[in-house]
């Protein structure tokens, strides 16, 4: 599984990377290593909603339940996030993202907040 990361480059803007999750087998299945989180929360966003510019407010997972977001960076990419894709949120710094709710229905997504 690929997860999309957007992080602070150099240059102070935000950047997309997929990234592999590593799996490691155990017992039956296969697993990631366990990261530390802080909390998990839900959060629903109507159609039309629109957030200007900001960095992540903390490293986090946020996965998409229901709905579209599309995130957009400082050189005019921009990207949708449908139902089940998942969000490293790593741009801590810099001028960070933009999203918007993304299509006519509301947009449900779960936010991890990761410990260092």
């Amino acid at each position: 599984m690929q997860v999309v990361r957007i992080y602070t480059g150099d240059d102070g803007e935000s950047h997309f990377e997929e990234i592999d999750l590593p799996y490691e087998a155990v017992s039956n299945a296969e697993r990631t290593a366990v990261e530390k989180a802080e909390s998990i929360h839900f959060r629903r966003y109507q159609p039309g909603n629109f957030i200007d510019f900001h960095p992540a407010p903390r490293r986090q997972y946020v996965i998409t339940v229901s709905g579209q977001a599309e995130i957009g960076l400082g050189d005019g990419t921009k990207r949708v996030f449908n139902a089940g894709d998942v969000l490293l949120a790593d741009d801590l710094t810099g001028r960070g993202h933009t999203t918007a709710v993304y299509g006519d229905q509301p947009r449900v997504s779960i936010a991890v907040p990761l410990l260092d």
